[in-house]
């Protein structure tokens, strides 16, 4: 079986930094999609809240995962997801649909922002677009 991943932010071609971009290299990207949500501006990288019933699309890259690869355990790492400990966590690693832009529908692990949005503007176009 396929596992699949939907990077919206700085795991996105191009955007990875230096600590993470060795493991980015090894995706291999299936196409653009979209998911419903809202996406936050929380400075250096972006949020994704994810929800079934917004009106909202966050855009971004479907990467196929290397299989037999440990690259979900590095990608937790930097995205501060902690499985054993959900509440402590900056993102929560969840599967997600996805639609790409030829309309197939992947399942795909998408990282969720888990923290405060109380002061963060949205990014109303659902695409993040570093300075």
């Amino acid at each position: 079986m396929n596992e699949f991943l939907f990077a919206y932010g700085t795991l996105q071609p191009g955007l990875a930094p230096e600590q993470v971009a060795d493991v980015v290299r090894e995706l291999a990207s299936v196409g653009k999609g979209s998911v419903p949500g809202t996406l936050y501006d929380l400075g250096s990288f972006p949020g994704a809240v994810l929800e079934s019933s917004s009106s909202r699309r966050i855009s971004g890259t479907v990467y196929r995962l290397p299989a037999g690869a440990d690259i979900l355990p590095r990608l937790d790492e930097y995205e501060e997801y902690y499985p054993e400990s959900p509440k402590a966590s900056q993102f929560i690693r969840r599967l997600c649909p996805v639609q790409l832009t030829d309309g197939r529908i992947l399942e795909c692990w998408v990282y969720e922002y888990n923290g405060s949005r109380d002061h963060a503007p949205i990014l109303e176009n659902g695409a993040y677009i570093p300075d």
